[in-house]
């Protein structure tokens, strides 16, 4: 192999530049690794979609290079896509126990279990991907057994971080391997391409032991029902509410699929071993309000989330009103300000008090890396280069100067952007094609595409459908139909009017166009669109069916 062909590089087609959906790929010669593969939720700028994940024809176009795709930790948007996306993939799967036994539910649930070859990798472990030498290194985050990677090869180490943060009494989970990372900095590192999800907080992370005490402090001050919503795989958290609801005297329910996901596949694994079985959601209206606690998912204002149902009283099974209380152990993740402050102003015109850490309560810390953390990953790493990643660009921005203060090269990169990183110059070569797909049922979808265009056209202009009978020689027969859901009231004057207006313009269409369905479908959907327009000012999805008999 030249050494052109054995060449390092490193491309990401999600999670750069924004929050969510992290798809990373290394290049070593001709040779592929993927790093996680994860869902993002869609926000304010696309309502026509709930759960996106990137798309990823770049690296399928080369899926016969692709060695393997390895999983640094069971987030959503680490995991999440591996279900969806695989079998355009094909490739193994690299991943801690924990992490294994998550996606291990959710490929049955895709059916995909017994197709997808998944090795189990110890925590800490060293492992081969192809030519890349890998090892995982234990880094403290909000799930169990969260891995930073130290990627080997002939040109040099990389060092991926994943999520992380530095946390002494992390509670579930070790803390982060400070003496490994410090040891891999000594053999020397070309990059170090590090989370930047909560660089821009100052000082040093807080700790999950701080929660615990303040949400037991808390309960301990609170009567009537409690409920507390977090993110479903946040396993210390879930464990952090269990033992404060324990210390208050009450009994513990799940409420959302996620949730109870979770805590079979925890339990499997070894953890929440001291937490007392959950109560199932059934059981809720057989215990006394001021004995139970309740761990609802929906923290981010998902529509169908079980937290969104309760706030608007359409929950099967689970009410809350005057006297309860909700507790938000969670962060609000930029895009769904308007979703989450939506449930929490139904909750409260129910009567229900919402708390959330904006007023003064330890009720939440972030499982994501501050100022100074970054400081001691780079103190410890002292790369040759910085590689900011996983964040909004005003955090990829204020990582790069925290690097600069270490005196270490910063280099930003977008989704797309191929970073050369040996040999020669460390710098971007190249761009690679890269977008979003929703998750729609069973299927994927271009956000760019016909399906989703149409239904955001929809959204926001309503459509109108016409129907017309024709005969042979395509003059009109009868009078023609029109629906336009959510556009017009059938009857009103409005509709009246405007079933006028197309059915003359229709008699108005060319000879020549008549005896040609398409010809005359066009004439007459420009018709409609004209006989709609001149008041209403919308340009809505029109469509003509015509009927010839």
């Amino acid at each position: 192999m030249t050494e052109k062909d054995s060449g390092l590089a490193f491309l990401p087609l999600g999670g750069t530049g924004e929050i969510g959906m992290n798809l990373n790929l290394y290049r070593l010669g001709e040779t592929w690794l993927a790093v996680d593969c994860g869902i993002g939720f869609s926000g304010n700028d696309t309502p026509e979609a709930e759960i996106l994940v990137p798309d990823p024809t770049y690296i399928v176009e080369r899926r016969e290079k692709l060695a393997g795709l390895v999983i640094t930790h069971a987030h959503e948007d680490h995991i999440g896509a591996v279900a969806h996306l695989w079998t355009r993939l094909g490739c193994p799967i690299y991943a801690t126990p924990f992490a294994a036994t998550v996606l291990r539910r959710k490929l049955g649930e895709a059916r995909l279990d017994q197709q997808v070859k998944i090795h189990v990798i110890p925590c800490g472990g060293r492992f081969n991907v192809g030519p890349f030498d890998i090892e995982f290194i234990p880094v403290t985050h909000s799930v169990p057994e969260a891995q930073a990677m130290a990627i080997r090869t002939p040109q040099g180490v990389v060092v991926h971080t994943g999520d992380w943060k530095i946390d002494p009494t992390p509670l579930v989970g070790p803390p982060t391997d400070i003496e490994r990372l410090k040891q891999i900095g000594d053999e020397g590192v070309l990059a170090l391409v590090c989370d930047s999800t909560n660089v821009m907080t100052p000082g040093a992370s807080r700790s999950e032991a701080e929660v615990r005490q303040g949400l037991t402090e808390l309960m301990g001050t609170l009567t009537g029902r409690i409920a507390v919503t977090c993110f479903a795989s946040n396993v210390a958290r879930v464990e952090t509410i269990a033992m404060a609801a324990q210390a208050a005297g009450r009994v513990v329910v799940l409420v959302g699929r996620s949730l109870r996901n979770l805590d079979v596949a925890a339990r499997e694994c070894g953890y929440l071993s001291g937490v007392l079985p959950f109560l199932p959601e059934y059981e809720i209206n057989n215990v006394e309000d001021d004995k139970i606690v309740m761990i609802i998912t929906g923290s981010q204002g998902e529509p169908r989330s079980a937290l969104s149902r309760i706030a608007s009283d359409t929950h099967q099974s689970v009410a809350l009103g005057e006297g309860d209380t909700v507790i938000y152990s969670s962060r609000m993740i930029p895009g769904n300000e308007r979703a989450i402050m939506q449930v929490q102003d139904n909750l409260t015109r129910n009567g229900v008090r919402v708390i959330t850490d904006k007023e003064g309560y330890m009720i939440h810390c972030s499982g994501h890396a501050t100022a100074d953390d970054v400081r001691t990953m780079y103190d410890l790493i002292r790369p040759q280069y910085a590689v900011p990643t996983h964040g909004e660009w005003r955090h990829l921005t204020a990582h790069a100067a925290l690097a600069q203060e270490k005196g270490i090269a910063s280099i930003l990169l977008e989704d797309g952007d191929i970073l050369n990183l040996a040999p020669g110059a460390v710098q971007v070569v190249d761009t690679a094609p890269t977008g979003r797909l929703a998750v729609d049922g069973n299927r994927l979808l271009a956000m760019d595409g016909d399906v989703l265009s149409a239904r955001r056209k929809m959204l926001f202009n309503g459509i109108i459908i016409a129907s017309v009978a024709v005969d042979d020689e395509g003059y009109v027969i009868g009078e023609p139909k029109i629906s336009a859901p959510g556009l017009l009231e059938a009857g009103e004057p409005e509709s009246i009017r405007v079933q006028e207006e197309f059915s003359n313009a229709i008699d108005e269409i060319p000879d020549e166009l008549r005896m040609d369905d398409v010809s005359f479908r066009e004439a007459a959907k420009t018709a409609l669109r004209r006989a709609l327009g001149r008041k209403l000012q919308k340009r809505p999805l029109v469509d003509v069916h015509v009927l010839r008999v």
